[in-house]
């Protein structure tokens, strides 16, 4: 008799633990989606400030053309992206897209005036600084879901519920060297 409770109450504690286990999976889980939820917002308002910028410098640079498709193909090509991975390639094709432009942009002194041009130069300044935010928030969902999926014991119940390590946005290994090399500053 007192072994069969010690048993039932063995196989209670091991169903709790279980069951406590994969909740904590999941929250995890869903903590990583908002997150890349919070990127999908930052990047909506990104995609709607483009058209402006480049429909607003193109009246200055018009012979800066292949700039101006390359911005726009690469942000075509993200918006119709549709897995999470492939949303990190398209945006940072984006990004250099973008950095291309604005190093074509920087010759036209008569843009740089133009306060629309410059309103939007700062409104896209900002959605880039939350991306940034919101991207290393995303980062620590994905580590905090990635550290349960492959330690002891809470892998066991991850392995046995399809949980897998999810990717992290960062640079591409091409890429790298770029961002790695300090700025040239000159006067």
């Amino acid at each position: 008799m007192i072994i069969a409770l010690v048993i039932v109450a063995i196989v209670i504690l091991v169903a709790v633990w279980l069951v406590g286990m994969y909740n904590s999976l999941i929250k995890l889980r869903n903590n990583r989606e908002n997150a890349y939820a919070n990127i999908d917002v930052q990047l909506k308002q990104r995609h709607d400030l483009i058209p402006q910028l480049v429909a607003t410098a193109k009246g200055y640079a018009a012979h800066e053309k292949t700039v101006f498709e390359e911005v726009t193909k690469a942000r075509s090509a993200a918006m119709s992206a549709s897995t999470v991975n492939e949303k990190v390639i398209a945006e940072n094709q984006l990004s250099n897209a973008l950095a291309g432009m604005k190093i074509a942009l920087e010759a036209y002194p008569q843009l740089q005036a133009d306060k629309l041009f410059v309103k939007l130069q700062s409104e896209i300044s900002d959605v880039e600084n939350k991306l940034a935010a919101v991207r290393r928030f995303f980062n620590s969902a994905t580590k905090e879901l990635n550290n349960a999926v492959q330690t002891f014991p809470s892998n066991i119940i991850a392995g046995m519920f399809g949980f897998q390590k999810e990717p992290m946005i960062e640079i591409p290994e091409q890429e790298r060297a770029q961002y790695e090399k300090a700025p040239e500053i000159s006067f």
